[in-house]
């Protein structure tokens, strides 16, 4: 089997533009966008105090080949985020400590796989993000092929090269790119609307009060 190459062309987002989203949560986000577009929580951080942010380079393979991933990490440019649908095949590793190093020197902002991952005490002393769906001691095979840089599924979520990817120890939520800076606006009301309920919060009003989308009546 082949690998296969889709050509792709997206907007980079600027320093500025990205810089924009530090200050954003990834659970900010989702209810920015519905409460959707949230990765599904079988997808999880390896280590703690995660902060990952980057536009997505895709891959999917078949269930426990990785060999896509490696002619992968030939293309993607510093500070991306690699997203990898592995199928959530748990039992082959798609990702550890030889990869990690690689995409480190690539300068590789993250990744993150519906599937596997193996040499998780390595992984996790390292500073670059890694989330995966599982893990397991198994190697992976090789031969049978794989795509990059078209739509994908991650975690039951859609992802385009070029969406923006937003990852914290809560988990890891995708942003369309044609949808950046209107999510942004919303993400930022969201803070501030928060920030306004903590107010009255300090000051003695009750959540039930706040939130609540009735009355209450006595039986």
């Amino acid at each position: 089997m082949t690998i296969q190459r889709a050509k792709t062309s997206f907007h980079k987002l600027s320093a500025e533009e990205l810089s924009a989203w530090k200050a954003i949560p990834v659970a900010i986000a989702g209810d920015a966008m519905n409460r959707q577009n949230l990765l599904q929580s079988r997808v999880k951080p390896l280590g703690q105090n995660y902060h990952l942010l980057g536009q997505a380079r895709t891959v999917s393979v078949v269930a426990g080949d990785n060999s896509a991933i490696h002619a992968a990490l030939g293309f993607v440019e510093p500070g991306q985020v690699l997203m990898v649908d592995g199928g959530g095949y748990p039992d082959r590793a798609l990702w550890g400590g030889i990869l990690a190093s690689y995409a480190k020197r690539m300068k590789l902002a993250g990744v993150v796989i519906d599937g596997a991952v193996r040499d998780i005490a390595e992984l996790r002393a390292d500073d670059m993000p890694v989330y995966a769906s599982g893990r397991s001691p198994a190697g992976p095979s090789k031969g049978w092929g794989g795509t990059i840089d078209t739509a994908i599924s991650c975690g039951g979520v859609a992802v385009k090269p070029g969406d923006l990817i937003l990852g914290d120890d809560d988990g890891v939520a995708v942003i369309p790119l044609e949808r950046v800076h209107a999510i942004r606006t919303l993400a930022e009301e969201r803070l501030a609307f928060e920030a306004d309920v903590l107010k009255r919060i300090a000051k003695g009003e009750d959540t039930a009060s706040i939130f609540a989308p009735h009355t209450i009546d006595d039986i």
